[in-house]
């Protein structure tokens, strides 16, 4: 039995469907640009925000990471104001990002079975916590609007820690911060890599779950449990026996 649970949540916990290069998208967003002073056409303002993004890349200090660099994209969207001559706060920043979020998305929703599968960990005297690559201007609004923001005994985002899955360094931090033993710990994700070859490379044994956002597994899966169904209510069986 496990006494800490680290879950991804895009693809684990969360299904989702956004298009960040959609035309309505950018074309949205330049209107809301232009109406805030920052006079953009949608193509520009597509260029201008992938080339932002890759400087934030540029920009993290060396130490943060090896090899999978995570910024923290409140930057870009800041810088796209500035660089047209436009003041912007933090706030602002944020809160275009999250516009910016919303009109990317198709449909998010809980998988079946997450409160669940968390209440048998809670039952069984478990923790719960979660280790997402993600931003957190996008996620943090999201888990609070799907009602599980509250369930996680602490929520690790790779935008603020500048690196993320697979690199060892992203899963060495929750368990240094919360001094977690490694045999008494468990990471649950739906991606081979990231998830089950990064805890893996971690010293951490594994859950996967095949879902509908899975990438296709083109190597060796090395998670001690394997629900291929993606099917929440079997990994809390496999967990619990329940």
């Amino acid at each position: 039995m496990y006494r800490n649970y680290i879950f991804d949540l895009y693809g684990t916990l969360v299904d989702i469907n956004t298009n960040e290069w959609k035309a309505s998208l950018w074309k949205n967003m330049s209107m809301i640009y232009s109406m805030g002073g920052a006079a953009y056409t949608s193509k520009v303002l597509k260029k201008a925000y992938a080339f932002y993004l890759e400087d934030e890349i540029k920009k993290l200090p060396i130490d943060k990471y090896s090899t999978n660099p995570e910024p923290e994209i409140t930057n870009v969207f800041m810088r796209l104001y500035n660089d047209r001559g436009v003041e912007c706060s933090r706030e602002t920043a944020e809160y275009t990002g999250r516009v910016f979020r919303a009109l990317s998305l198709k449909y998010i929703k809980l998988y079946d079975g997450v409160k669940e599968l968390f209440a048998a960990i809670r039952t069984n005297g478990g923790k719960i916590f979660l280790l997402s690559n993600a931003q957190r201007i996008f996620t943090e609004p999201e888990i609070r609007m799907l009602g599980i923001y509250d369930d996680f005994d602490d929520i690790i985002i790779s935008s603020d820690i500048g690196c993320a899955k697979p690199d060892i360094m992203f899963y060495e931090y929750i368990l240094k911060k919360h001094n977690l033993k490694k045999n008494e710990s468990i990471m649950i994700g739906n991606d081979y890599i990231t998830d089950i070859k990064g805890s893996h490379d971690a010293g951490l044994d594994s859950l996967y779950l095949h879902t509908n956002l899975s990438p296709e597994i083109k190597g060796e899966l090395l998670a001690k449990y394997k629900i291929m169904s993606g099917s929440l209510a079997e990994a809390r069986k496999a967990l619990f026996g329940i």
